[in-house]
């Protein structure tokens, strides 16, 4: 097992580097990463304030447990907050806000954040999906992040009431014309389980219609779950193995030995 999308305490994670890289080692991961949310100056609750202690700690724990498994330090940078990627090893590229008039509203945090950023399109979800992916994927292809994070965290209270976007056609056509637009990047796709997990989604970002869409043009993945904890290290890696290879997937993209490799799944 690889992943690469883990929180610790340096941002909003519940558990220590060390912790985690105990629990990996105990479950059978060999290769992890850590992606702490990189600083983001217009909303500081949840992102990482000691970037030189993070990689400090990393680094001693790196050398600790090399003998026993495989670890990098990476970063969840936000689309809006671009960072030197020459300190990790790899970077996540994601988009957890939406900005209107200078002003940044989180998309994700939870389901009431959501409604304010819905509000701001006046409750228009068609118009709110065009200006998310529009942002991403223009920082996509200008950026050009190793692993593409939660391509759709915009869909990710969609099964919580009336659904806005995963049952909507017109959504639809937006999301398949910006990933197309998003694999020219030639990025590495994450298949991101971290909202099963959190009880509000009951598959993995992207959305199996768009993941159809990544294997037919032979777009690279890697598993991530996206973890906050120790208990989720891989989560729900086993089923999604399953749905990726009834999709037609047969390997994934993994860091190992200090370059990203295809495995087979």
């Amino acid at each position: 097992m690889y992943s690469y999308h883990i929180h610790s305490t340096f941002s909003d994670g519940k558990n220590t580097p060390e912790e985690i890289v105990l629990a990996a080692i105990d479950a059978g991961i060999v290769s992890i990463g850590f992606s702490d949310h990189g600083f983001t100056s217009y909303d500081l609750r949840y992102c990482m304030k000691d970037q030189p202690g993070y990689i400090k700690e990393i680094t001693e724990i790196k050398e600790k447990y090399k003998s026993q498994i495989q670890i990098y330090i990476g970063v969840e940078e936000d689309a809006f907050a671009p960072l030197d990627r020459r300190n990790f090893d790899y970077i996540i590229g994601s988009c957890h806000y939406i900005v209107k008039e200078g002003k940044y509203f989180p998309i994700d945090s939870s389901y009431d954040h959501f409604k304010k950023c819905l509000s701001l399109f006046d409750g228009d979800s068609i118009s709110f999906a065009e200006a998310y992916y529009s942002s991403f994927c223009g920082y996509i292809c200008q950026r050009k992040p190793d692993i593409i994070g939660h391509f759709d965290l915009i869909t990710k209270f969609d099964e919580l009431g009336e659904s806005l976007f995963l049952q909507n056609p017109k959504y639809a056509e937006i999301a398949e014309k910006y990933v197309l637009k998003a694999t020219e990047s030639k990025c590495i796709f994450e298949v991101n389980t971290g909202a099963i997990a959190r009880g509000l989604r009951t598959s993995p970002y992207p959305y199996e219609n768009l993941l159809y869409i990544l294997r037919k043009n032979n777009s690279p993945i890697t598993l991530s779950s996206d973890s906050h904890g120790i208990d989720t290290l891989a989560f729900g890696f086993e089923e999604t193995k399953k749905q990726l290879k009834d999709i037609g997937f047969d390997r994934i993209t993994a860091l190992v030995d200090n370059s990203f490799k295809e495995v087979y799944i």
